[in-house]
């Protein structure tokens, strides 16, 4: 008996997949789609969300070749078709070809943009199909003509003797076929520091945040009606940047408020959206989902029991457990966050630049993450297909305190060191609220280990080189 198996074809992304029938007098049976054994010998775990029969009544029926906007798997159900196939994405592999006759033996994964086309061999042919997103009226996609001449297709039944449609028909050449482009990624928070280096590095990627600006939509994902609105099936990958990150003010009512939509729901929103559209989920997190009582080396690792203090990590890690639930998701866990905008150590260097010697707390120890390498690590993880789930990222290097990046930042302006005094975290917690100001509980040991994502292949950049590159 045929033993379940799956096969490369010249067209990337193209399966055959050959399957067991078991016979006997009564006629035939097969597990047609049988997700747990096809995704461990290659197949995409592609998430189909759309079963449809196409019937032939007679030999020579021949339809194609249509290039849909979504994955596919075909099987037959009785009889045999002549299948061919033509790559229509962007890209080098375009043009190129590919046939196989089908029986119900016989299974193809069609990616998207990939031209399918089939011929009946037997008069009551039916072939079936899955699909990973539901048909849409008015959605248009490229077609190829049947017999084209630069595809050359074999077809078994010449096509003057073929049943074909009179749209089939007059389907274009090869040469005036505009090539399917690939799902875009969308960038959301693209106004942050996260999201100005996200847009550097995908600088054709759709940018939302709350409010509009420079090439930015404005998007509200608390917003029922704006979310539902938007074409989520457009994209392949969603990078998630936005975040509300003012620690004290969430413990306010109005901030609390804020907090828990931007932090909890509006990362629950996505979840949901990558369940139903299929896209890939990267989303940022924050060591403040743990209390800091982790021991410095190795530091907080990635399957460490959630343990947030305050109302800011209380609602990341609510945000958290939701982008879990999505089926294709990195979860980045980062720290003290450096990028293009107000933070630490701008503020460090204007101090030290206007004469001004702070005292800075010394008891919370972390590593800084500047945004590039935030960024490099994203790229990586989803170029290299890493394992999807959650990931600890920063950059590399011993754990500093805020005093001691302090310091680095002062020697490196022409300050020394000493001018930077110490203080402890309860003392400044101290001085806040004695003026009447908020102040939320902090990790003293925001360190993380980082040997899951080095496991991948990428070697964190050490926090001081990053930061002589950052100030220069």
């Amino acid at each position: 008996m045929t033993q379940l198996s799956v096969e490369t074809t010249p067209i990337p992304g193209l399966l055959v997949v050959r399957m067991p029938v078991h016979g006997d007098a009564r006629g035939w049976f097969k597990e047609n789609w049988q997700r747990e054994k096809m995704v461990a010998l290659g197949l995409p775990d592609f998430g189909p969300v759309q079963n449809n029969i196409s019937f032939n009544a007679s030999r020579g029926a021949t339809r194609g070749i249509h290039t849909e906007p979504w994955d596919k798997f075909v099987s037959l159900a009785t009889g045999r078709i002549f299948g061919a196939w033509v790559d229509m994405r962007e890209g080098d592999s375009f043009g190129t070809t590919f046939s196989i006759e089908l029986d119900p033996s016989v299974a193809v994964f069609v990616p998207r943009g990939v031209g399918n086309s089939y011929q009946a061999l037997e008069d009551g042919t039916a072939y079936t199909y899955l699909v990973n997103d539901h048909w849409r009226p008015g959605v248009s996609y490229p077609a190829l003509h049947l017999g084209d001449e630069s595809a050359a297709i074999p077809w078994p039944i010449p096509l003057d003797e073929a049943e074909i449609s009179e749209k089939d028909h007059n389907n274009p050449r090869l040469a005036d076929v505009v090539p399917m482009a690939p799902k875009k990624t969308l960038v959301v928070g693209a106004l942050g520091q996260l999201g100005r280096a996200l847009h550097a590095a995908y600088p054709d990627a759709d940018r939302v945040d709350l409010f509009a600006g420079e090439g930015v939509t404005a998007l509200d994902l608390t917003d029922a009606d704006a979310v539902a609105a938007w074409p989520w099936h457009e994209y392949a990958v969603v990078l998630n940047a936005a975040a509300y990150t003012a620690v004290d003010a969430a413990e306010t009512p109005e901030g609390r408020v804020a907090a828990w939509g931007a932090n909890a729901s509006g990362p629950a929103t996505l979840a949901r959206l990558a369940r139903e559209h299929g896209f890939t989920l990267v989303h940022v997190s924050s060591e403040y989902v743990f209390d800091g009582t982790a021991p410095l080396d190795p530091g907080h690792t990635e399957d460490e029991p959630l343990s947030p203090l305050g109302v800011y990590a209380q609602s990341k890690a609510a945000g958290d457990i939701a982008v879990g639930l999505a089926p294709r998701h990195y979860l980045l866990r980062t720290s003290w966050v450096i990028g293009e905008g107000k933070n630490f150590v701008r503020t460090m260097r204007t101090l030290a630049e206007k004469g001004v010697s702070p005292s800075v707390v010394d008891d919370q120890v972390g590593r800084l993450t500047f945004t590039d390498e935030l960024v490099r690590a994203i790229r990586h993880l989803l170029d290299t297909g890493a394992e999807f789930g959650t990931y600890n990222i920063s950059n590399g290097g011993p754990a500093m305190s805020w005093r001691e990046i302090a310091q680095a930042v002062f020697e490196r302006s022409g300050r020394s060191a000493d001018d930077v005094s110490g203080t402890t975290t309860a003392a400044y917690a101290e001085g806040v609220l004695a003026q009447g100001n908020p102040f939320a509980p902090r990790p003293l040991n925001s360190a993380m280990s980082l040997d899951k994502l080095r496991a991948t292949g990428f070697e964190p950049e050490d926090a001081m080189t990053a930061l002589d590159r950052y100030l220069a």
